[in-house]
């Protein structure tokens, strides 16, 4: 069966790094474009960064640009998020959801677009 497993997760000072994985299987990952949400309290799950499958785009929101990168190594069915000068309001649960398909174009935002969701890591930035 589909599953997207976080990890990295944790407590980290502002302006310090972190590197969330998304181990995934039952799928090949050459095949799907993968997402990376996050989800703070109270608030709604919003897009983080997508990385398509067959043509290497990638996608950022804007808050993250210039921060975050998204790879990915599909010979290790696993996807890279990181973070680096993380700020407080970085501070969420971060889930990585396997898209419908290859290449999300203007819909990588679209949580209804991704049919497959991980259990989440928390990151927490705080001094």
């Amino acid at each position: 069966q589909v599953q997207l497993v976080e990890s990295g997760g944790g407590l980290v000072q502002p302006g310090g790094s972190l590197r969330l994985s998304c181990a995934t299987s039952g799928f090949t990952l050459a095949n799907y474009a993968i997402g990376w949400f996050r989800q703070a309290p109270g608030k709604e799950r919003e897009g983080v960064s997508c990385s398509s499958s067959s043509n290497g785009s990638t996608y950022y929101a804007d808050s993250v640009k210039g921060r975050f990168t998204i790879s990915r190594d599909n010979a290790k069915n696993t996807v890279y998020l990181q973070m680096n000068n993380l700020k407080p309001e970085d501070t969420a649960v971060y889930y990585c959801a396997r898209y419908r398909g290859p290449v999300p174009y203007g819909l990588w935002r679209s949580r209804a677009m991704y049919h497959y969701w991980g259990q989440g890591t928390q990151v927490t930035v705080s001094s």
